[in-house]
């Protein structure tokens, strides 16, 4: 008689990191560039996972990708499909509390501006989350590649739609390549948020080194930090981020597709968590990873995490969540249970 494990889409966690675009299905993808009539690059068709070698950095071939994809979301239904799904397909996988961001800015030429795109997904986030039982939360993201005015522009639209409630927002970010744009210049947009009680989590250390995380911590006053990953190069630096209660929110999935990496055992979760780090696991933008939530724990299964070990992983996505103190006891209560209940046995 064999254990088996238990089954880590039934264990309950936090979605942290997320993109909007990138969450799409793959089918639905199809379904409006068909719609839409728009010729998708092949590598979009293939459903192909992207991957590129560790001597070689793929951010570029990413971003030709993620702006096809994205190019496709032309409507208000096409928006509240997209929401929805990304809301079932994460409770599908064990997800109790999804944090799911968007730049606004790249749908508001097709929806007649930033702010109704934005509302758009609020509403239909408040409702998915009613339909599919998840608690929901929005953070807005401003982008790299633009002027440092425009994500103070989205730093007040956030700071407008802040709250507590599902489908709110709750946190503002700043994605895009790390080569891009001064950090120091995205700190008024950063206050702005911070002012608004608004969690700040913006990308560092995945495609630059602990350098990037050191410019974020001194500019940004991040809560957070999506990725983070490089700081095991810099044991004092990952010391501060930990004494400083800044949670990382790790893709281990995304640093190997994106070559940053050559695979995922040499992805440095275990040397984050040895030093004492929060982490929530996430997927980043599945339609091209073609790795969902669960995939990443399963990934870390494989190299012979035990049911513990990837509890207590969930636990921490859960802690540095935005969630009510409420969701977050009753989800930390609910992986108890699922770590209390044996294992299957086969023969």
């Amino acid at each position: 008689m064999q254990p088996v494990t238990r089954d880590l889409s039934t264990l309950p966690k936090a979605h942290l990191h997320l993109h909007f675009t990138g969450s799409m299905l793959p089918e639905t993808l199809h379904d409006l560039a068909e719609l839409h009539d728009i010729r998708l690059p092949q590598a979009l068709l293939s459903n192909e996972p992207l991957r590129v070698p560790a001597d070689q950095r793929g951010w570029f071939r990413f971003q030709r990708l993620y702006t096809a994809a994205r190019a496709c979301v032309r409507t208000e239904s096409d928006m509240r499909r997209i929401v929805d799904e990304a809301v079932a397909a994460d409770r599908s996988e064990g997800v109790g509390r999804l944090e799911i961001q968007i730049d606004p800015t790249s749908y508001a030429g097709w929806l007649g501006g930033i702010t109704p795109t934005l509302e758009i997904v609020l509403d239909e986030a408040r409702a998915a989350a009613a339909r599919h039982h998840v608690d929901v939360g929005i953070i807005v993201a401003a982008s790299r590649i633009r002027h440092p005015l425009d994500a103070r522009t989205l730093a007040r639209l956030a700071a407008h739609h802040a709250g507590d409630g599902p489908g709110e927002v709750i946190g503002f970010g700043l994605s895009n390549d790390e080569h891009a744009g001064n950090t120091a210049e995205f700190a008024p947009a950063f206050r702005i948020a911070a002012r608004a009680d608004l969690a700040l989590v913006p990308h560092g250390g995945e495609l630059r080194g602990p350098d990037h995380v050191a410019e974020v911590l001194r500019h940004l006053g991040p809560d957070r930090i999506g990725h983070g990953i490089r700081l095991a190069e810099d044991p004092r630096l990952l010391d501060e981020v930990v004494a400083r209660g800044i949670g990382l929110e790790v893709c281990p999935t995304s640093n190997v597709a994106l070559g940053v990496f050559a695979d995922l055992a040499s992805v440095p979760v275990e040397t984050l968590i040895t030093h004492g780090a929060q982490i929530a696991l996430g997927a980043d933008d599945p339609l091209l990873f073609a790795s969902r939530l669960t995939d990443q724990y399963l990934g870390l299964r494989q190299l012979g995490w035990d049911d513990a070990t990837l509890a207590e992983l969930a636990r921490s996505s859960i802690r540095i969540s935005r969630a009510s103190s409420m969701v977050k006891q009753r989800l930390l209560q609910a992986i108890d249970q699922w770590l209390a209940t044996p294992p299957e046995v086969t023969d």
